[in-house]
C-alpha cells in the first residue's frame, strides 16, 4: 500500500447519501465523458454490456446504492465504502465477501490524468462494469479468498496476478484485441497505449508467467497478458492457484523490463 495520501473519502449523511461538491461532480463529468469516447472500439463487449447495465450518470458522481442495485441483481456483488487506503487484510476480506472496495473521493483537476491512489472514478468506471459478468465476478471472489488465507510472501505473488488481469488485462475477440483491465479502461493514455503502442509486449496469458512478472504502478506497462476470452477467468479460478504460486516462487522472477524507480532526494 502507499504510505500516505492527500485524499480523504467522503462520508454519507444521515440519509445514506454522499454529498459531492459542484466541482467534484464536474471532475466526474470530465473524466467519464472523455473516457466513454476513448474506450469505443477498445473495450471488450463484456465490459460494454456491464457499462450499459450500470447506466452511470455523466453529470454527477453516482451513489454507491445505485451501483449496488445493479451488482446485486446480476452477480450478488456490492461495493463497499472504504478510506483512501486500506490494509491488504481488509482488501482481501472484502473481496472474499463479494464486496468491492471503493474510496469515495475523486481526484483533483491537477491529477486528472494520473493519480497513484484508486479513486471513485477508477473503481466505479474501471472495475464495476465487469463485476456484472459472472466469470469476472467469480475470479475476483476466488482471488479474495485466496489472498485472505495467503502468507505475506505469497500475497506479493498474488498481487501480480491481480495486476495483469483485473487491472491491466487484455483479451482476444472476434473483433480484435480488446481491454478488460480497469487500470487501463479508466486511463485515456493507457487505453491508447495498451492497444496501439509498438513498444509494449503482448503475450498469451499463463498464470505462472503473470506471477513471475515484475511491474511498476507509475509507468506505462511494458508487458500485457492476453486472455483468449473473458470466460478464461472462470477457468483460471478453478485451478490450484496457490500451487502455481509455489511453482513461480521456485522459478523466480523474470528480469524486469523497466528501470528501477528513482529515489527522491531527501
Amino acid at each position: 500500500m502507499a504510505k500516505g495520501t492527500q485524499y480523504v473519502s467522503k462520508m454519507p449523511g444521515p440519509d445514506g447519501r454522499i454529498q459531492y461538491t459542484q466541482e467534484e461532480n464536474a471532475v466526474w463529468n470530465t473524466l467519464i465523458t472523455r473516457q466513454l469516447a476513448c474506450i469505443q472500439g477498445r473495450a471488450c463487449q463484456e465490459y460494454i454490456d456491464g457499462l450499459a447495465l450500470l447506466d452511470l450518470p455523466t453529470d454527477r458522481i453516482p451513489q454507491l446504492d445505485e451501483v449496488n442495485a445493479v451488482l446485486g441483481r446480476t452477480t450478488g456483488w456490492q461495493v463497499a465504502q472504504v478510506p483512501a487506503l486500506i490494509p491488504f487484510d481488509e482488501f482481501f476480506r472484502l473481496l472474499a465477501n463479494k464486496e468491492f472496495p471503493v474510496a469515495t473521493f475523486i481526484r483533483t483537476r491537477e491529477e486528472l490524468d494520473y493519480l497513484q491512489e484508486p479513486d471513485i472514478f477508477h473503481e466505479i468506471f474501471g472495475h464495476c462494469p465487469l463485476l456484472t459478468n459472472p466469470d469476472f465476478a467469480h475470479f475476483t471472489h476466488l482471488y479474495g479468498k485466496l489472498g485472505l488465507a495467503a502468507s505475506k510472501e505469497d500475497r506479493v505473488f498474488l498481487a501480480r496476478l491481480y495486476w495483469f488481469t483485473v487491472e491491466f488485462g487484455l483479451v482476444n475477440t472476434d473483433q480484435g484485441l480488446r481491454i478488460y483491465g480497469g487500470g487501463i479502461l479508466s486511463s485515456p493514455g493507457e487505453t491508447e497505449y495498451a492497444l496501439g503502442s509498438d513498444k509494449a509486449e503482448r503475450q498469451p496469458f499463463t498464470i505462472v508467467d503473470a506471477l513471475r512478472t515484475p511491474y511498476r504502478i507509475d509507468i506505462m506497462q511494458p508487458v500485457y497478458y492476453v486472455l483468449d476470452q473473458v470466460h478464461q477467468l472462470f477457468d483460471i479460478a478453478e485451478q490450484d492457484i496457490m500451487a502455481l504460486v509455489q511453482q513461480a516462487k521456485a522459478l523466480g522472477l523474470f528480469q524486469a523490463k523497466f528501470p528501477p524507480k528513482e529515489k527522491k532526494a531527501s
